[in-house]
């Protein structure tokens, strides 16, 4: 089965909210071991992910007094 870019990326994203099926990991897998941009786009998405996930620092926080 394979996917193109668009479901690809929708897959990147959804598996950054729930475990994909076998289904769905072997098709992502299968796509991005054969597509660098998607590859590309995968760290991305990952990063950002991480980067949520950190809790801000005391120089982020757009409350904290000078």
């Amino acid at each position: 089965m394979m996917i193109m870019c668009r479901e690809a990326t929708k897959l990147m994203s959804l598996s950054l909210d729930r475990n994909l099926t076998r289904r769905e990991r072997l098709a992502l897998r299968v796509h991005t071991m054969m597509c660098r941009p998607c590859r590309r786009c995968q760290a991305q998405f990952e990063l950002l992910h991480r980067l949520g996930e950190q809790p801000p620092t005391t120089d982020d926080d757009p409350n904290a007094t000078p």
